[in-house]
């Protein structure tokens, strides 16, 4: 099994997501091993690309990257300053008046970023909070100012107008950089891009940036074909049985992988060339069953991941979104990184 990582187009990916907020900079997303897809590769290619400004969600996703990228890269941690945590060459986004209080009293004069709450109601400070320490956490030099939107991919939700008054209500005047748009915010227009925008899964092929390069192709080996007779059984549960005189072949590839369990008897298919072949029966924890009866040659490789089934459209058969099968795919895959 393959899965193949195209760095040429997510560098694409973010020129083109920069060229939409050209009076802001344009930072990279790199949380979560880069989305699933190798933050040692990614971020150092970005980096070759011209990007400073990282993001991660964790101090140790920040410490496992610190070592290559040069120092002036700035590394910026969404968790903030959680106890205990080592923040060395790292910038904490500070998430309350008890983490702003605990990074300056340990962190005196080392850089740190402000998140408030507009709104989400999931990170950052609420207004009564940053009101209560603004003049302060100013007069400290905060690199930059940020808050997060809900509902981005949504153009016309209200929440985005919303959040974006109650933005400027609580940083209007600060003198500070400030940033509000990820790859959704970055697509709602140059009222949302302010001083810094935070691409994120744009970056990688994923919706809702519609115009993406695509990123991710994945091939699965085919191990086993079978002939299954009319009425037979196929997989766990016997929840499938073949309508006709049929030809199976198994994958070796299955939940461990990210090959999520709900794409069983979706209508989730692989390809073979231009020929769609339905996943039948369950998705197990190692293989696949796909119906390859309409083929006259069963090839060595079936594409799951590919331009006829994008991330995005696997991920509405599965219910779910394409960032969950960006992040879900696993590591018994052998990479190969264009």
């Amino acid at each position: 099994m393959g899965l193949q990582i195209d760095i040429q187009a997510i560098l694409a990916n973010h020129a083109a997501l920069a060229a939409k907020a050209p009076g802001a900079r344009a930072a990279a997303v790199v949380k979560a091993d880069a989305y699933g897809l190798g933050a040692d590769r990614v971020a150092p290619a970005l980096y070759a690309a011209g990007v400073r400004d990282f993001f991660v969600a964790l101090a140790r996703e920040g410490r496992a990257i610190r070592p290559l990228l040069p120092p002036d890269a700035r590394i910026n941690v969404l968790s903030g300053h959680m106890e205990g945590e080592d923040l060395t060459g790292l910038t904490p986004v500070l998430n309350s008046p008890a983490q702003f209080f605990r990074d300056r009293t340990m962190r005196p004069g080392q850089p740190f970023a402000i998140q408030l709450d507009t709104g989400m109601n999931r990170l950052g400070m609420e207004a009564p909070e940053w009101a209560a320490i603004r003049t302060e956490a100013l007069a400290a030099g905060p690199s930059f100012i940020m808050s997060h939107l809900a509902c981005a991919d949504e153009p016309e939700h209200p929440a985005n107008a919303a959040q974006l008054a109650a933005f400027r209500a609580m940083t209007d005047g600060c003198g500070v950089p400030r940033s509000l748009a990820a790859t959704g915010g970055i697509l709602l227009g140059p009222d949302y891009h302010f001083d810094l925008v935070r691409p994120g899964v744009g970056l990688y092929g994923g919706m809702p940036f519609a115009d993406a390069r695509p990123v991710v192709s994945l091939s699965l080996r085919v191990i086993q074909t079978r002939d299954v007779r009319a009425g037979e059984m196929v997989g766990y549960g016997a929840t499938w049985h073949a309508e006709r005189d049929s030809r199976i072949a198994t994958v070796d590839a299955g939940y461990a992988d990210g090959i999520l369990r709900a794409l069983s008897s979706s209508g989730a298919v692989l390809y073979a060339g231009d020929v769609a072949c339905p996943i039948v029966g369950r998705v197990s924890m190692d293989l696949i069953t796909v119906d390859v009866t309409d083929l006259a040659t069963v090839p060595d490789l079936l594409h799951l991941i590919c331009p006829q089934q994008p991330i995005d459209r696997l991920a509405d058969l599965a219910g779910t979104i394409g960032y969950e099968i960006l992040t879900s795919l696993g590591l018994r895959y052998q990479r190969t990184y264009l």
